[in-house]
């Protein structure tokens, strides 16, 4: 009986306060930018078909990758007390191979530049 009454009593004091804020909200139809999505510093307003820096992309995939690279090295340093060390010292070392080989062909490649 008294979960039931405290249940309403919530229920009704919340739809006021949401009611209250949507009332007294300054909120006005002719605001766009306040509606509108925004997109990592891109205008809402101009068009949306605008040159995206393809460099900029490659860069930032660069990044991810190498971020995930690093998150799956840390660890290896605890698998280490719990493995064959020289196991350990292969696999790390191949991993590690794999990660420098695709460094310097992106290197070769010239995808590290940011200028021309």
């Amino acid at each position: 009986m008294i979960i039931t009454l405290l249940s309403l009593i919530l229920i009704s004091l919340s739809i006021i306060v949401m009611l209250l804020s949507s009332i007294l909200s300054k909120k006005t139809i002719l605001d766009r930018e306040k509606s509108s999505p925004f997109e990592c510093g891109f205008d809402p307003k101009s068009s949306s078909r605008l040159p995206f820096s393809l460099r900029f992309f490659l860069i930032a995939m660069i990044f991810l990758i190498f971020d995930v690279e690093i998150a799956l090295l840390l660890p290896m340093i605890l698998i280490i007390n719990y493995s064959n060390l020289i196991v350990w010292f292969s696999i790390s070392l191949f991993f590690l191979l794999i990660l420098l080989i695709g460094l310097y062909y992106e290197w070769c490649q010239g995808a590290l530049e940011w200028a021309d």
